[in-house]
């Protein structure tokens, strides 16, 4: 049987120091740019790195709160949440530039994409902050998310990601990180829980419960403690389910 490729991304740029390790894994990454961690070095740096390994290149801005590590939610004007999205992408793009590098696609990070994906005020916000990127870069997104929905109605480009590392609940939001069972950790526990999203078009909720899902692309988080144990299981055993991340 012919394997197919599957898109396997990751978060990176975040200060963890693993993307050496990471990049020969994945086939698409979220570089920090700013808002909730990332300087330009560690920008410069994970763009090298994508280069050398063929890696998908996405943007990867959050709300302005390194404190937080952007994982809460701010309440900002839309003005302002839209001057920060800028001048984040506008750092990004111009390393990008510099190093010849092409943008792939942007994902946003952390608690802003979670409020987008349920707040429609909110995501009309974003999508007015990355307007210039309408025509040829994607978003990624979460299936059956209000960004999705108003992504597509105005003329953006969307991927559908799914969560490989993470639980969820009966209505596809994450578990709250502040839960202990948020994470997945293991690396067959991922495996089995990628599998279900990717072939069965379901994820089983921490209720127990199969609720229908679509994904093109499936998240490892970089700073995940167990994320490179993670990636180089996923790497030997994917091809065994005639999957490959790596084209």
């Amino acid at each position: 049987m012919t394997k197919q490729f599957i898109d396997i991304n990751c978060d990176v740029g975040e200060g963890v120091g693993n993307e050496e390790e990471l990049f020969p894994l994945i086939s698409s990454c979220n570089i920090a740019c700013g808002g909730h961690a990332g300087s330009k070095e560690t920008i410069q740096l994970c763009l090298e790195l994508a280069k050398k390994y063929d890696v998908k290149v996405g943007a990867h801005p959050s709300y302005p709160d390194r404190e937080n590590f952007g994982r809460v939610s701010l309440n900002l004007f839309d003005d302002e949440l839209i001057l920060s999205i800028k001048q984040q992408m506008q750092l990004f793009t111009s390393i990008c530039s510099q190093m010849d590098v092409e943008l792939h696609h942007i994902k946003p990070h952390g608690a802003l994409y979670n409020d987008i994906a349920k707040d429609e005020r909110l995501a009309i916000t974003f999508l007015t902050a990355i307007e210039e990127f309408k025509k040829g870069v994607l978003i990624y997104v979460p299936y059956g998310s209000a960004i999705q929905k108003l992504a597509i109605k105005n003329g953006f480009k969307v991927l559908v990601e799914a969560f490989a590392d993470r639980n969820y609940n009966t209505d596809l939001s994450l578990v709250s990180r502040k839960e202990c069972n948020a994470l997945l950790t293991d690396g067959k526990e991922v495996l089995n829980h990628l599998l279900r999203m990717y072939k069965e078009n379901k994820v089983k909720t921490v209720s127990g419960d199969n609720i229908p899902i679509i994904a093109n692309t499936f998240c490892i988080h970089g700073d995940t403690p167990s994320a490179l144990q993670i990636l180089a299981y996923l790497s030997n055993e994917l091809p065994h389910h005639n999957l490959l991340v790596k084209s």
